[in-house]
């Protein structure tokens, strides 16, 4: 049973309806026993956004996840609600996966697997998440479990806090091969922000230097980013023939993971696990005959959980590590305060798909 209401606010949400149109919505948000009140600050655009926005899911998922308001990558301000541990005013972090015991009123063992500790905690059969099947970041009051609200570091500003979401989502796939990583070569495909995160949090995270993490890419000026790892360039590298790695993490996504997956399996020791990040709509055919004669794991991550979130904010406490994030830094952020100028920022970064991230400062 639900936890009583004890308040409630209204929020201005900027909702998509249809791929490319957002409008404006007043809506009344309830405040339980337990949740507290953010006003989002800051946020940077997602591909899975981009793929809502520009009508690039299937028909059927559209038609049941929309009208929603966009965006799971943000950080905010605590303005109330009835939470013990945060204070108003506090800068915090959005956690966008919302455990279902937490929105339920429920023990943890009451809810699922996940909850239960069953398996992966963030796998949960009940909970939410936001931007994805309910209403994102986009809105001016986000009413949300205190759980899911985590305060910033003073040593972590606001620019480097908006990439916690993605580097979080990097590290807890991770986690699945962490106790093989002090040790473990391992190659990154994906020359994007979700390939650098990944390789930045197996530098700065696990303390992987350049001499054991490569990172395969396809436009060399976005590999001299990665300037803590060796880089090669798909297009020349000798898959056959190369060196081989303990683990592969794949972060390419559409199109191109057909052939990221196919290329890591060829490099990949026997016994070797392979991790794979990105998202694509469509089957993608892997070799599955060096998968059996391997014996290679292959795991699945995309989501991660509020604990990779205290972890990551740890991390990025380092002064290093935020020059490496700082690369992904955009020089201008783009001003929101109503659907139309939300609406152009998502055009915008859907036609363009610079390999800096877009930041969205809220003005509400």
């Amino acid at each position: 049973m639900a936890a009583k209401t004890t308040e409630t606010v209204h929020s201005h949400t900027l909702r998509l309806t249809q791929p490319h149109v957002i409008q404006s919505y007043d809506i009344e948000r309830e405040v339980r026993k337990g949740f507290v009140v953010v006003e989002p600050t800051l946020a940077s655009i997602c591909h899975a956004d981009l793929r809502y926005f520009g009508g690039l899911r299937k028909p059927e998922v559209l038609a049941k996840k929309l009208p929603m308001a966009l965006l799971h990558e943000g950080i905010g301000t605590v303005v109330g609600g009835n939470g013990v541990h945060l204070t108003e005013g506090e800068r915090v972090v959005i956690v966008p996966y919302l455990p279902g015991y937490l929105l339920n009123d429920m023990q943890p063992e009451q809810c699922c697997p996940a909850c239960r500790g069953e398996i992966a905690d963030n796998y949960c059969s009940h909970g939410g998440f936001l931007g994805s099947g309910t209403d994102g970041i986009a809105q001016r009051r986000i009413v949300l479990p205190e759980p899911c609200v985590i305060p910033i570091p003073e040593a972590v500003s606001n620019e480097i806090a908006v990439l916690a979401e993605l580097c979080s989502v990097s590290y807890r796939a991770l986690r699945a091969v962490a106790p093989l990583l002090d040790k473990a070569r391992v190659a990154v495909f994906g020359d994007g922000p979700v390939g650098y995160l990944t390789a930045a949090m197996l530098h700065h995270a696990f303390r992987i230097d350049r001499d054991r993490l490569t990172v395969f890419g396809a436009v060399r000026e976005k590999l001299d980013e990665f300037t803590f790892a060796t880089t090669e360039m798909v297009q020349t590298y000798d898959f056959q023939a190369g060196e081989q790695v303990d683990v592969v993490v794949e972060c390419t996504g559409g199109r191109f993971s057909e052939s990221a997956i196919n290329q890591g399996i060829d490099i990949l020791k026997r016994g070797g696990h392979l991790i794979a990040m990105g998202v694509s709509e469509d089957l993608v055919p892997i070799n599955t005959r060096d998968v059996l004669e391997k014996g290679i794991t292959i795991h699945g991550s995309s989501r991660s959980s509020a604990s990779d979130f205290h972890e990551v904010l740890r991390v990025m406490e380092n002064t290093d590590c935020q020059d490496t994030l700082k690369r992904l830094v955009p020089d201008e952020f783009i001003g929101v305060s109503k659907a139309e100028d939300l609406a152009g920022a998502m055009d915008s970064a859907l036609a363009h798909r610079d390999w800096k991230k877009t930041y969205l400062d809220f003005h509400w």
